[in-house]
C-alpha cells in the first residue's frame, strides 16, 4: 500500500470529504496528515489574529495522533505547518519550501514513510511539491477555488494551475471541476456517504421541536439563500425552521424570526438524530459559479437519512431528482414543503436506495486503485 502525505484541511474541523475519503481508504498504510495552510493573506483582525495564534501554539507542539470526540480517529499524525500562505517569489517560496521539508519530513521519518505520494486538497501547499522525497503527487479538487467564498481567487487559482501542472494523478470531486484539467490524467470521483451514520436509526435530538420541521445542516454560510429562508417562514408561521451549524455569514434575515431557530454547530455524529427527525431536509442554495461547481455531503446525507428533500436547483442533484423536490421561489418552497407531510409510503426506502452504492468505502477504494498505480 503506498504511504502518504496528506495536505488537508485541520484535523479534527467538521470533515471534509478528503478526511472521508483518506480514512476509508483500504490496507494498511502509513499516512501523515498536515493541517490546512492558508488560501489568503492574514488580515488585522481579531479572527485571524486568533487563527494565527491557534496555528503558532499547535505547530510548538510535535506531530501527535490526536483523539476526537466523535468521528474517524486521525489516519496518523498530524501536523501543523508554519509558512507565509499565498508567498510569491523565489526568495519566499524558497523559505516556505526549507519550512516544509524540515517539519513535515521530521514527521515521515518518525511514521516510516517509504517514498510517499503526496496528496494535496489546498493549492497553497505547492511549495511541499519536490521538497518530500515523495514518488507522486495527486491533487485532490473537491472546491471550485475561482469561486470559493473567502479566499484570494487569483492567487489559488495560479497555484492550482502549478500544481495541475505538476500533479501526477488528478481528482476532482464533481465533472464540472474535472473539466478544468487535462483529462488524460483527471478522475472524477464523486462525493460519497456514511451509510452506517446515516442508514442507522438514531433518537430523536432533544432540542428538534414538535411540529412540521423544515431542517438544514451546515455552515451558514454566504452561499445560502436566506431571504430565501426568510420569505418561506413567514409563508409557513406553523412550521419551525430549524438551522444547525456555526454561523460565518450575515443571518440577520434569519436571525429575528419567531419561527426559525439557529441551534449552533453539532458533532457530525450527532446529525442523524435532527436530519431522520425533521418532517424534511432544506438545501438552500444560492445560484453561483461554486454551488453549480459544488458536489454538497449534506445532498446524499440527506437522502440516506430518508427524510424528503425540499432544494433549490443545482448540477449535483440532478441524478437524484426524482427524489428531491425542486423550488426556487418562496411560494414554491412553501408549497413543496406542505407537500412533505404528504410523503408517500416507500419514499423513504427509494431515498436510502439511491445512494446505497455511494458509500465512502467505494469512493476510496476507486481513489486507492489510482493512487496505488502511480505510487509504485
Amino acid at each position: 500500500m503506498t504511504d502518504l502525505i496528506v495536505f488537508g484541511e485541520d484535523w479534527g474541523a467538521h470533515p471534509s470529504s478528503t478526511q472521508h475519503l483518506v480514512s476509508h481508504l483500504p490496507g494498511e498504510r502509513r499516512v501523515v496528515w498536515v493541517n490546512s495552510i492558508g488560501l489568503r493573506r492574514p488580515r488585522f483582525t481579531l479572527g485571524d489574529a486568533g487563527r494565527v495564534f491557534r496555528k503558532l501554539a499547535s505547530s510548538l507542539r510535535p506531530a501527535a495522533k490526536p483523539e476526537r470526540a466523535s468521528g474517524p480517529p486521525a489516519p496518523g499524525p498530524v501536523v501543523q505547518p508554519i509558512i507565509w500562505p499565498m508567498a510569491r517569489g523565489a526568495l519566499a517560496r524558497g523559505l516556505n519550501r526549507r519550512l516544509l521539508a524540515r517539519k513535515i519530513g521530521a514527521a515521515a521519518r518518525a511514521a516510516r514513510l517509504d517514498r510517499p505520494v503526496l496528496w494535496i486538497s489546498l493549492p497553497s501547499a505547492i511549495d511541499a511539491v519536490g521538497a518530500l522525497d515523495e514518488s507522486a503527487v495527486i491533487y485532490y479538487c473537491g472546491d471550485d477555488f475561482g469561486a470559493l467564498a473567502g479566499v484570494d481567487h487569483a492567487r489559488c487559482l495560479e497555484m492550482e494551475s502549478e500544481l495541475a501542472a505538476r500533479a501526477d494523478l488528478i481528482l476532482a470531486a464533481s465533472p464540472a471541476m474535472a473539466a478544468h484539467f487535462p483529462a488524460a490524467k483527471t478522475h472524477v470521483v464523486p462525493h460519497g456517504v456514511d451509510l452506517d451514520l446515516f442508514g442507522t436509526p438514531a433518537p430523536r435530538a432533544k432540542d428538534l421541536p414538535d411540529g412540521p420541521v423544515a431542517g438544514f445542516y451546515g455552515t451558514l454560510a454566504e452561499w445560502l439563500d436566506y431571504e430565501l429562508i426568510a420569505a418561506t417562514a413567514r409563508l409557513l408561521p406553523e412550521w419551525r425552521f430549524v438551522l444547525v451549524g456555526p454561523a460565518a455569514a450575515d443571518v440577520s434575515a434569519i436571525a429575528g424570526l419567531a419561527n426559525v431557530s439557529l441551534l449552533g454547530a453539532r458533532p457530525h455524529a450527532a446529525l442523524p438524530s435532527y436530519a431522520q427527525h425533521w418532517t424534511a431536509g432544506l438545501i438552500p442554495f444560492l445560484d453561483n459559479a461554486q454551488i453549480r461547481a459544488s458536489n454538497p455531503l449534506k445532498l446524499r446525507e440527506y437522502l440516506a437519512a430518508g427524510r424528503p428533500i425540499v432544494a433549490t436547483p443545482f448540477p449535483a442533484m440532478l441524478p437524484y431528482a426524482e427524489h428531491i423536490a425542486v423550488a426556487a421561489t418562496p411560494e414554491a418552497f412553501a408549497a413543496a414543503l406542505r407537500a412533505t407531510l404528504l410523503d408517500p409510503p416507500g419514499a423513504a426506502a427509494a431515498r436510502r436506495a439511491s445512494v446505497a452504492g455511494e458509500s465512502w468505502d467505494a469512493r476510496a477504494a476507486a481513489a486507492a486503485a489510482l493512487i496505488d498505480a502511480i505510487g509504485r
